[in-house]
């Protein structure tokens, strides 16, 4: 273990991860970034409604990233972590942890933040992991612009589904949202009948594609296939959050989705001394939200050193 420990570490290399590295050690703080290099966006080409950088590659985006921390004296390493767990670090008590990688390399920090992301656990639906990111996408926001105007098919993966196909109408009048033999209630038949959408309540069967391996429909269960050119979704979120839960943070059923680590505003956990940000607390932050809340988790966390050497100056 290294004598003197880093300010900070942090586990994810993503929007949240290294803006929070970029405010730290621009504010002269010993910052080691921790990522397995996997990021959640890394399967689309492009990223859309992030100011400045509309239509950029996510992964050029984090390249970018990683130069910028690294100009400033950050350190960006390739790396699986293990474990964490918090240790006494001198006589005064102060705080700090001990982060374990995969190889058993054992590394020391006054801080943590977690910006580990999410995976997104689809249908079984035969071909719709080859449309993942290309084809099938998730947020009307992001990709509804790019398929305007085309035939688009919304899946109902679950409550929010209603919701997403109405959405979806105001980019295409071509809109068909696929049940798989669930029925609608009234009132959203209704919405969707005085909108225009149409309603395919036979169940799936699979995605299919051309010979390029572009999306070309769905094929229900009778064999019948409804063309459409763009499907959208919302995947199952699961947290990446086994190094918060495994320290003890603090989680409550939230989004719908199971239980979920809780932060506060500027992403402090129940944990003293940890911080999470990004999709690993929230399943529907963007690029740009997850950037802004990396960036003040990054500052929160300079201001919480910031007392503690306060603290420690007084104690002599």
């Amino acid at each position: 273990m290294q004598q003197e420990p880093w300010d900070v570490i942090i586990v994810g290399g993503g929007s949240a991860g290294l803006s929070a590295a970029l405010m730290l050690v621009r504010a002269r703080r010993r910052v080691l970034v921790l990522d397995t290099g996997a990021p959640r966006n890394g399967v689309a080409a492009h990223m859309h409604g992030v100011l400045g950088r509309d239509g950029w590659s996510p992964l050029e985006l984090l390249e970018r990233g990683r130069e910028e921390v690294a100009r400033y004296g950050g350190v960006v390493r390739a790396a699986e972590v293990a474990g964490a767990a918090p240790e006494v670090a001198d006589s005064n008590r102060a705080l700090c942890f001990t982060v374990t990688l995969d190889s058993g390399e054992r590394l020391s920090a006054r801080r943590l933040l977690v910006a580990t992301g999410l995976r997104d656990e689809l249908p079984d639906l035969p071909g719709l992991a080859e449309q993942w990111g290309t084809g099938a996408v998730v947020c009307p926001f992001c990709d509804g612009w790019e398929v305007r105007d085309r035939r688009i098919g919304v899946l109902a993966t679950g409550p929010r589904s209603v919701h997403q196909v109405q959405m979806l109408r105001q980019w295409s009048p071509s809109v068909t949202f696929f049940t798989n033999g669930a029925e609608l209630d009234g009132d959203d038949s209704a919405g969707m009948l005085a909108r225009g959408i149409a309603v395919e309540t036979r169940a799936w069967a699979s995605v299919t594609a051309d010979e390029a391996a572009r999306l070309s429909g769905i094929r229900l269960a009778d064999d019948a296939v409804i063309a459409i050119d763009a499907i959208f979704l919302g995947p199952r979120p699961v947290p990446n959050d086994a190094l918060l839960t495994g320290l003890g943070a603090a989680t409550a059923p939230a989004f719908g989705d199971g239980d979920w680590v809780g932060v506060d505003p500027t992403g402090r956990t129940s944990i003293p001394g940890v911080w999470a940000a990004g999709n690993v607390v929230n399943p529907g932050a963007s690029v740009p939200i997850a950037a802004g809340a990396g960036s003040l988790a990054g500052m929160t966390i300079n201001s919480d050193l910031i007392e503690e050497e306060i603290r420690e100056a007084l104690a002599g």
